[in-house]
């Protein structure tokens, strides 16, 4: 489990929903630009809802779900960082954007499955979704310090205290953003968010070793 400030994220079925979406959404679009040697045009990936890691490479962003996943649905609770809480917004974002924008996308992405997702594609669940991350009480520390990307420390570290953002907290941050390789146990991390032919399929396009 993960708590989040006061709040646990629930594990639910629109958790799964959400997480699952996302991590097909930007796996299918690096899958497709993988194709055609196109990795390195543009930014894009569920992260991209967070504008301090929208440069975390995709595979990356891909790493950190699988990470948070994993996490979220241990017995063992686990106290969410900046990263976490980032990537626990932007997948609900994205989900909800995907709902009310391509409703035939969400169907796809969650056809076949690990869980029976039989869900009503509409506004209420876009609605539910973005409720999972919102509904959590923490600050959005992760989305205020995108505001210091452009100030000098001398000007940007007052302002920073001022909100109550430590460096301590920040760091995980940093640290993702200069992430390259992908964890030796991200497919295990998968497990019940994709089918074991669907990880297959991650773990040989990503060159990483899949689960025996």
């Amino acid at each position: 489990m993960i708590r989040v400030a006061q709040d646990l994220l629930p594990q639910t079925l629109l958790s799964y929903v959400a997480f699952r979406v996302a991590f097909r959404d930007t796996f299918d679009r690096y899958a497709l630009l993988q194709r055609f040697d196109r990795q390195h045009d543009e930014c894009y990936g569920y992260l991209c809802e967070v504008p301090f890691l929208r440069e975390v490479p995709p595979h990356v962003q891909l790493d950190l779900l699988a990470s948070v996943w994993r996490r979220h649905l241990h017995r063992e609770t686990y106290v969410a960082d900046l990263v976490d809480e980032a990537v626990i917004y932007a997948v609900c974002e994205t989900t909800a954007a995907i709902i009310e924008k391509h409703p035939l996308l969400m169907t796809e992405s969650l056809r076949g499955g690990p869980l029976d997702a039989s869900l009503s594609i509409d506004h209420f669940l876009a609605t539910e979704i973005r409720g999972l991350s919102l509904n959590l009480s923490n600050q959005g520390d992760f989305l205020l310090i995108s505001q210091f990307l452009d100030l000098d420390p001398e000007s940007g570290n007052p302002l920073k205290r001022e909100m109550g953002l430590h460096a301590a907290d920040e760091q995980a941050l940093f640290d993702a953003l200069a992430q390259w390789h992908i964890s030796p146990r991200f497919a295990h991390h998968l497990s019940g968010l994709l089918t074991e032919a669907e990880i297959a399929r991650v773990a040989n396009l990503l060159r990483v070793p899949c689960p025996a």
